[in-house]
């Protein structure tokens, strides 16, 4: 485990092995954290390709700084700016796991010219405004009146400015600017993010190297041997690409 200590002097944790380019940067989902299935079978990949990988936690998540109800999308994206600025070295393919796949479409807007492509996996793309239609009306009032309130089903707090911060940092609210590769995995059975996102971010984007790929039986978690060899094949399919 190795740390980056950011502007603020909070430690972010990652873990990085140097390889050939394009590198590989995968970015956790929300409340989740780099060490899940998908990063470890991804890590595998790139290891066995001799690829640069690298995973994080962002801060409030895993064992980065913080509690995550002092953060927001714009902090987690510049948590993702300070990894491929300062770490990473060369082109970089993102790897989006749910709110991970709107980090990484802030961040090919930010840093076109070191992006080579994008995975999506379930990407949630805007994710506030869909998540702060589906709150109960309690918590919707509480978090109007104090600001802040826990969302029991997944065991956290939400605050106002989350909400306030991700209305500033909406990618699909006019077209996404991207000419390079992307692929779009989603499940059809997802009950958390949408498989319309999926299409909503392909007629938006730019470029016209925007595959999906839907998976039948699969849900939000895409974690199943099916889920992971597709995952994978999606890599092989992105390098051919690039």
């Amino acid at each position: 485990m190795s740390y980056f200590i950011n502007k603020f002097n909070q430690k972010i944790a990652y873990k990085y092995f140097k390889g050939k380019s394009p590198g590989i940067i995968f970015i956790h989902g929300l409340t989740s954290d780099m060490e899940g299935k998908k990063a470890l079978t991804i890590q595998k990949y790139a290891r066995k390709k001799r690829l640069s990988f690298l995973r994080f936690d962002c801060r409030g998540h895993g064992k980065s700084y913080g509690d995550f109800h002092n953060f927001t999308i714009e902090d987690w994206k510049v948590d993702l700016l300070d990894m491929i600025d300062n770490i990473a070295k060369g082109p970089q393919i993102l790897i989006g796991s749910s709110l991970g796949g709107w980090l990484m479409m802030l961040a090919a807007k930010s840093r076109k010219s070191k992006i080579a492509g994008l995975i999506g996996l379930a990407p949630a793309a805007d994710a506030t405004i869909y998540l702060m239609n589906e709150l109960p009306k309690k918590v919707k009032n509480e978090i109007q009146k104090k600001g802040i309130a826990k969302f029991k089903k997944w065991n956290i707090f939400l605050t106002k400015k989350f909400f306030q911060d991700g209305r500033r940092n909406l990618v699909l609210k006019n077209s996404f600017s991207f000419n390079k590769p992307i692929i779009l995995i989603h499940g059809l059975e997802d009950k958390d993010v949408s498989p319309e996102i999926s299409q909503k971010i392909m007629k938006k984007t730019s470029s016209n190297k925007v595959q999906i790929r839907y998976l039948k039986n699969s849900g939000h978690r895409l974690s199943t041997k099916n889920d992971l060899k597709t995952i994978l094949n999606a890599i092989d399919n992105m390098l051919e690409l690039i």
